[in-house]
């Protein structure tokens, strides 16, 4: 976690919502494979070469996930001050089932999530070497949240693996599953 926090160009960027701008509550960088761009939240992101530390990473969620990915989106909170909204990750770019892959380094952090239709909530504690994977329609059923935390005091690092393009959907269970 140290050497990716310390090596990644991060990048410190602002959205406009409701017609005022923020910065981004967090650090981004997106790492991938070549000619690979993400576009959310009027954001657009071309990635940057893979780093030794992160390839390895992306090749042990994959033998893990049982998915191939070609980007992943890096998420550096700080601290407890470091937040990411309720949303989903359901730009075009990742297809109709998209497998989201999400390793956690770092300190315990909850991700809360929501039925879009408000009929279920349930939060997980992902903790440090935690991996999560959405696969499914979970995006497109659920929205998730990383709240901000007056009692978090020290960083997280999540790496939320990706394959941009088109895909063909497959038949994955709905929920979401963790591996550790």
């Amino acid at each position: 976690m140290a050497e990716i926090c310390r090596d990644t160009p991060w990048r410190h960027d602002t959205i406009t919502l409701f017609g005022q701008t923020h910065d981004v509550p967090r650090l981004t960088a997106l790492m991938g494979d070549e000619g690979v761009t993400y576009r959310y939240s009027h954001l657009t992101m071309n990635a940057i070469a893979w780093s030794a530390p992160v390839d390895d990473l992306r090749h042990r969620v994959e033998e893990q996930s049982g998915t191939c990915f070609n980007s992943v989106l890096l998420n550096w909170y700080r601290d407890g001050r470091d937040s990411n909204g309720w949303h989903a990750d359901d730009e075009p770019e990742l297809g109709e089932e998209p497998v989201i892959a999400s390793l956690s380094l770092g300190v315990t952090r909850t991700m809360r999530f929501r039925r879009r239709d408000g009929e279920a909530r349930f939060a997980v504690d992902l903790a440090d070497g935690d991996l999560l994977v959405m696969r499914g329609d979970s995006q497109r059923e659920w929205v998730h949240t990383i709240a901000k935390s007056a009692r978090v005091t020290s960083g997280r690092l999540n790496l939320t693996f990706r394959q941009m393009g088109p895909r063909s959907s497959d038949a994955a269970p709905t929920a979401p599953s963790r591996h550790r």
